[in-house]
């Protein structure tokens, strides 16, 4: 492939229907769900695709069940220790989870911290993870700290420019493509303001069963995409 996205993120949606049709408890879904992450980071590097960003955990999700949350919560915390951390050094993949943090669990927080700090050099490959996010938390996010700065006399006017460097993104390309899987048709707050000109993707399937096909017909969907952004 020629023209592989440069910046790819994914909403990857079905894991809890993936569990009820197979007559397994939510949390089995979540499971397979982010070892499916982890087979499409490797499905990435074939292609040659540098940036990967999955949304893992938004705001809204908050509002679940509290049990279940408390599940998954203890679900990335395993993980994080799962990590084959080998494989991302040789890999040189920079790991960043981007949100809320201050909302997640003690423990999952200072695991994300110790798992940056350990590849935050690495320039080779980049994987964000989403946690705690919401698009239109991170735009009210950007503009309180625009106010503070204002406020503080270190900046007097706001550009698009000077917007996005407020952002949890700050120093990330936009993704060129968004692959959303289970059927859904909508990006639900993903990035809102990274994704105006993103090409979107929409797979039937579950993200359970996503496969490394699925990836490559995403891609070459991409390819037959004449870009313009509004030109």
């Amino acid at each position: 492939m020629e023209n592989v996205p440069k910046h790819l993120a994914i909403i990857p949606d079905g894991n809890r229907r993936w569990a009820k049709q197979h007559g397994l408890p939510l949390i089995e879904g979540h499971r397979r769900g982010i070892d499916k992450l982890r087979k499409v980071i490797e499905w990435c590097r074939d292609l040659d695709i540098r940036m990967v960003t999955f949304w893992g955990f938004s705001i809204e999700n908050f509002d679940r069940d509290k049990s279940e949350i408390e599940l998954l919560m203890k679900l990335f915390e395993t993980k994080i220790d799962e990590i084959n951390r080998e494989e991302v050094h040789q890999n040189k993949i920079r790991v960043r989870v981007l949100g809320r943090k201050e909302l997640l669990p003690k423990k999952v927080r200072e695991k994300i911290e110790q798992f940056e700090k350990e590849t935050e050099k690495y320039d080779r490959y980049f994987v964000n993870i989403l946690l705690a996010y919401g698009g239109k938390q991170e735009i009210v996010d950007a503009c309180n700290s625009i106010l503070e700065d204002f406020k503080k006399g270190r900046i007097e006017s706001v550009t698009e420019e000077t917007f996005a460097n407020y952002l949890y993104t700050k120093d990330l390309p936009d993704p060129d493509l968004v692959i959303r899987t289970s059927g859904e048709q909508r990006i639900s707050g993903l990035m809102p303001w990274q994704t105006s000109y993103s090409e979107l993707y929409f797979c039937p399937k579950l993200w359970p069963d996503f496969s490394e096909q699925d990836l490559k017909e995403a891609v070459e969907y991409y390819e037959t995409r004449k870009r313009r952004f509004g030109r």
